[in-house]
């Protein structure tokens, strides 16, 4: 669906179960994300189906292009509580710091600015993610709100259509 320089990401489906608990069961991925048993998985990849279907976007299985291997996802996520549409990333923890997880979420998020009419996208971060804070600023998202999600604290950083996916910084920095 999109392609990037090293990277190929489509829609998450239920035939990534193994895949989607493998990438959660490392707690260095897992510490602000959780982890998830096989039918909790199925759960949310259904979850993840339906909503591609319902509003044309979701999470995303992101493959290394040059091997097929799945390495994390990322994606747009509505949430209902906030009536609002998430820009997420997790990445297994042996592929940090090579720059995918700006380049995933940056190809998803200039396709969000492309495909879909919302003003603008959140990340919902949890205390201590720096590295994620790090990839929401090299996007240029920027702090909004404090708010609550599960049961845990998290700064909404957001960008606006605007400020626009122009306005980023390169994802190789």
């Amino acid at each position: 669906m999109i392609e990037t320089e090293r990277l190929s990401l489509r829609p998450l489906q239920l035939s990534d179960v193994d895949a989607f608990v493998d990438l959660h069961a490392d707690p260095r991925v897992n510490r602000f994300v959780g982890t998830y048993t096989r039918q909790q998985a199925w759960d949310r990849l259904a979850v993840i189906e339906r909503q591609w279907a319902e509003r044309g976007h979701g999470l995303c299985a992101v493959e290394l292009r040059s091997s097929g291997e799945l390495i994390g996802r990322s994606g747009l996520q509505y949430w209902e509580q906030f009536d609002e549409v998430e820009l997420g990333w997790t990445f297994r923890a042996e592929h940090w710091g090579h720059g995918y997880a700006t380049e995933a979420a940056g190809a998803c998020l200039d396709w969000g600015f492309a495909t879909l009419e919302e003003d603008y996208f959140t990340a919902l971060i949890r205390p201590g993610n720096e590295p994620s804070v790090r990839v929401a600023e090299r996007l240029g998202f920027s702090p909004r709100r404090q708010d609550t999600v599960k049961g845990n604290p998290v700064t909404v950083y957001a960008l606006d259509r605007s400020t626009g996916p122009s306005d980023r910084h390169d994802p190789a920095e």
